[in-house]
């Protein structure tokens, strides 16, 4: 069986096609194809409230390549979901009809809520019996989820992501009231809570870590690597760092949405399991497709 996923996102959208290998109690995803496009939706939307006429124009462009895409590996179902920009999109849902019937394709616009209950699933091969705190940092909103014992206890979505524009004063804001949500959780003042990172820019600070196999860095290492990131001109991160275009300008405000969680959870470090919406989306599907509960077989993420 073949599913895919798709991703769209406010910095970017995510195609990702697998291949499902199944092994009487234990399931497994090969990668087929991975293709990530930097049409930024949120740009518009953040900034004019809706999606532009030429923005538009290369979604539903885009859109078209992911289906021919789909229809050539064969795949048996997808699932398409949209975040925050189409959230907030006052011509959102005009445009997700117009892709309906010009591609055939369906975009789902999900809430924070159902983002959060998504990138669970995405995370879940990585928990132990533990305290989580999970950052996952978009676009256009950050997810903080609390977990413990692999279990999804409470969650809360921000608008404060890499490229939705804020001032000063509206980050300390959105920053204070994630203080105080924090505060208000179980979780504040627990010992031993290990943070959980996805989103492009935690994977790419990792990858700069050079670290070997563990997932893990700490508090410390993840701060210096800002500061180290930040030492660079926004050409000189792509000549020399090799980031993209679009990540190279978002990747320091949202490094600093990792370390104030962090710090205010009083976690000395944090795993990035390089996994994120897109995957959750494989693992949803594959259970609406079966039947079958991954929370009771076992599953061994991506190979």
């Amino acid at each position: 069986m073949k599913l895919a996923s798709i991703d769209i996102g406010s910095n970017a959208i995510r195609l990702q096609v697998v291949k499902v290998y199944e092994d009487e109690d234990l399931v497994s995803f090969k990668n087929l194809q991975l293709l990530r496009f930097p049409l930024r939706l949120g740009h518009d939307v953040f900034s004019q409230g809706k999606i532009t006429q030429p923005t538009k124009e290369k979604f539903i462009k885009l859109m078209s390549t992911f289906k021919h895409l789909i229809d050539l590996y064969e795949v048996e179902d997808y699932y398409a979901v949209a975040t925050s920009a189409m959230r907030e999109a006052g011509n959102g849902k005009e445009v997700s009809n117009q892709i309906m019937t010009e591609v055939g394709m369906k975009i789902n616009t999900i809430s924070g809520k159902k983002e959060a209950t998504i990138l669970n699933k995405a995370i879940k091969p990585t928990l132990k019996d533990r305290k989580y705190v999970h950052i996952d940092v978009g676009g256009g909103s950050t997810e903080l989820n609390l977990l413990e014992g692999g279990k999804l206890l409470q969650s809360r979505s921000f608008k404060i992501g890499s490229v939705r524009q804020l001032t000063p004063k509206e980050r300390a804001a959105v920053f204070l009231s994630m203080k105080e949500w924090i505060q208000s959780t179980s979780f504040y003042k627990s010992k031993n809570i290990v943070g959980i990172g996805t989103g492009g820019n935690i994977n790419k600070l990792y990858g700069l870590a050079n670290k070997a196999s563990n997932m893990a860095i700490s508090f410390a290492e993840l701060k210096a690597l800002r500061a180290y990131v930040n030492e660079f001109t926004y050409e000189q991160r792509m000549s020399i760092l090799k980031m993209n275009p679009d990540r190279a300008d978002v990747i320091i405000p949202a490094s600093e949405i990792y370390l104030k969680v962090l710090k205010e959870m009083a976690s000395d470090q944090i795993l990035v399991p390089k996994v994120g919406l897109k995957d959750g989306l494989i693992y949803e599907l594959y259970e609406q497709k079966t039947h079958k509960n991954l929370d009771k077989i076992e599953y061994l993420g991506y190979f």
